[in-house]
């Protein structure tokens, strides 16, 4: 007699949907561009570009302030975020999240600041130590900005969400790429065309990273792959890599103003579909009992026939 393949009582959910809805996408996102555009103004300043130094600064901290109303509001009370900043715990990816952001956030802030201030109010004592304090306050921005762009990665994969869940070693990779993708997206799209030069070089290496690392999380996840390759995120996903490819190839061969504005904004969006893809795939992976039965039963197999594993 053939082995039952059990799923779950009657096909049944086994997993709860997560609560979340599209604002926690649109935080993933909003978060990857200004850690990435963070990395990017840091460069512009040390290599004298003043044109992709401001619209690098200004975009980071229009995001970030972005990704934070989009986590406050999924939060339901603004006070929740003040709330976890009461405690430290290492062991929370949550805790260690809010940190890196609290962190963050100052530099981020504190360097555009620099950049939006007026002519009168820059001659001014303040504005001259504004001024001086800009430059380190964009180096730190940058120092943390690796973390900004690849805690919201493990955040995920630390739930029970098995299209998450089994993703971990592979997320990290796709969030940072993302991020350094989008970031030099951002500065494609606005700043002068004769600096966009870092800001191309940062978009080809983003995207390879994005792509390869998404690429291969999709061949090695097995069965909970199939949240990533089947459906409304397989479209999401798929439309993401075409524009970030193309947005690469922009970036290389592009020769006017036009065309690396337009390769910049391919990259923004196919970073933004990127992190909805993963969003929705987690959410798919919970409604269908295979995910989390299938799983399982392998890890109980493998563990049955090798003794030093229990």
């Amino acid at each position: 007699m053939p082995q039952a393949e059990f799923r779950s009582y009657y096909g049944k959910q086994i997993l709860k949907t997560p609560v979340w809805n599209w604002m926690i996408a649109a935080y993933l996102f909003c978060g990857g561009v200004s850690a990435g555009a963070a990395m990017l103004a840091a460069g512009a300043d040390l290599t004298g570009r003043p044109g992709l130094r401001k619209v690098s600064r200004i975009g980071s901290l229009a995001s970030i302030l972005a990704s934070l109303y989009f986590l406050i509001a999924d939060l339901g009370r603004p006070e929740r975020f003040h709330h976890m900043l009461r405690v430290a715990k290492p062991s929370s990816p949550m805790s260690v999240g809010t940190w890196i952001l609290s962190a963050y956030g100052p530099g981020a802030g504190l360097a555009a600041v620099a950049e939006l201030m007026p002519g009168r109010l820059r001659r001014t004592w303040l504005g001259r130590v504004v001024d001086r304090a800009a430059r380190p306050a964009g180096l730190w921005a940058a120092a943390t900005a690796p973390g900004v762009a690849s805690y919201t990665a493990v955040l995920l994969s630390q739930t029970a969400v098995p299209a998450w869940r089994e993703a971990h070693p592979y997320l990290p990779f796709v969030f940072t790429g993302s991020a350094a993708a989008s970031g030099a997206g951002l500065g494609m799209l606005l700043a002068p065309l004769d600096e966009s030069s870092p800001a191309r070089r940062m978009a080809v290496l983003g995207a390879g990273m994005e792509v390869a690392a998404s690429r291969v999380m999709e061949r090695q996840l097995g069965l909970s792959g199939e949240a990533y390759t089947t459906g409304k995120v397989h479209r999401l996903r798929q439309l993401s890599e075409v524009l970030t490819v193309g947005g690469a190839v922009g970036a290389v061969i592009g020769r006017n103003r036009a065309t690396v504005a337009a390769s910049g904004a391919a990259l923004l969006v196919g970073s933004a579909l990127q992190r909805f893809g993963v969003f929705e795939a987690g959410v798919a992976s919970t409604r269908d009992p295979k995910y989390v039965v299938v799983p399982q039963r392998e890890r109980l197999n493998a563990e049955s026939a090798n003794p030093r594993l229990l």
